[in-house]
């Protein structure tokens, strides 16, 4: 999309410059320079030299913050990174400004090839459970596990709830949304996010209340903040429309790495009812369910996806460590308001 078609908030160069991006104990915040991006990195160090690294990427609207409680509950078990998508988070726009799931996906391995990270167990949310995919498709070197939460796979019956995500790529949308919401504060905004992506809203506490608004207040200042958030929802429903080789499904299809789905009984942007398909494209899946979760199961619900993943690092031989056994499939996935739990 021209940035034309968004006069009224790129003006907004001239606004205070943004407040600092916060970073919980024990985290580092760093800014790795690639040819054509800047992506900034959150590493939570692992508890002990020598364990395999992770890397986390969020979905549409998300940053590397999304994973902050996840990760202190697997830093024994894995090196923690999680990454701000260009345009996202701490992250400046990619200099070609490509936000298409292609484009995304190429930052990552973009990423992964100059750290010399991989393999790596990738995690991904929503969009980048789509980016993930992608990733784990095309460059299976660098996958050593993959587990995706609420990935934003192709629906063809999409709920009604996940329709103004989708709008937001329609020219012009993004800039009457913006005129139409100017006098929405900061707080307003938040509730509004947290009662799509929770399943049960009531559990953030006041403190990562006030901490949303804060992050929401200082993305709300960077000039550049719908633009990238029109042109990535844009890539999300061109890839829903890419058939052949390069569709979606068939990448996961291809996917070899084993493969930890997440998928919440409450999610209200992606149907739990795809939680069946999803375990029969991926070759070699293990399926979470978790009833009470809403979009974001690694915020809502971090310790249940913590036990899914040491599940799968057992199954793997990559740990040994008393378990129970997660309940596989045992719902009727038709219904995407019930399921089973772990």
């Amino acid at each position: 999309m021209p940035s034309t078609e968004l006069p009224n908030l790129l003006a907004a160069t001239a606004a205070p410059k943004p407040g600092a991006v916060a970073v919980a104990e024990g985290e580092r915040l760093g800014s790795v320079g690639l040819p054509g991006l800047t992506l900034t990195v959150r590493s939570r160090p692992s508890v002990r030299p020598g364990l395999p690294p992770a890397l986390f990427v969020h979905g549409l609207g998300g940053s590397s913050q999304n994973w902050s409680a996840l990760m202190p509950l697997l830093e024994d078990v894995v090196d923690c990174e999680a990454i701000d998508l260009p345009g996202f988070g701490d992250s400046p726009p990619p200099d070609d400004g490509d936000y298409s799931i292609t484009g995304h996906a190429r930052a990552v391995i973009r990423y992964l090839d100059a750290s010399a990270r991989g393999p790596v167990h990738l995690i991904g949310n929503s969009l980048g459970g789509a980016i993930t995919t992608r990733v784990a498709a095309v460059r299976p070197d660098l996958v050593r596990t993959l587990t995706l939460v609420s990935p934003a796979l192709p629906e063809l019956r999409v709920q009604r709830t996940a329709l103004p995500t989708g709008l937001v790529a329609v020219p012009g949308v993004a800039a009457l949304f913006a005129r139409l919401t100017r006098e929405w504060t900061a707080e307003q905004r938040v509730r509004g996010v947290m009662g799509l992506c929770y399943g049960d809203p009531d559990k953030v506490t006041p403190e990562g209340f006030s901490a949303a608004v804060r992050e929401m207040e200082r993305r709300l200042q960077l000039p550049y903040f719908w633009d990238a958030m029109t042109r990535t929802a844009r890539g999300i429903v061109n890839a829903y429309t890419l058939g052949g080789q390069h569709g979606l499904w068939r990448q996961a299809e291809r996917v070899l790495a084993p493969t930890l789905l997440v998928y919440g009984g409450r999610d209200l942007l992606v149907s739990f009812r795809m939680a069946r398909r999803a375990a029969a494209a991926f070759r070699d899946s293990r399926l979470l369910t978790l009833p009470d979760a809403g979009h974001v199961a690694m915020m809502e619900d971090p310790q249940s996806v913590a036990t899914g993943f040491r599940e799968l690092l057992v199954d793997l031989g990559e740990l040994s460590a008393p378990r129970a056994r997660i309940v596989r499939d045992t719902c009727d996935l038709s219904d995407s308001r019930t399921g089973s739990g772990s």
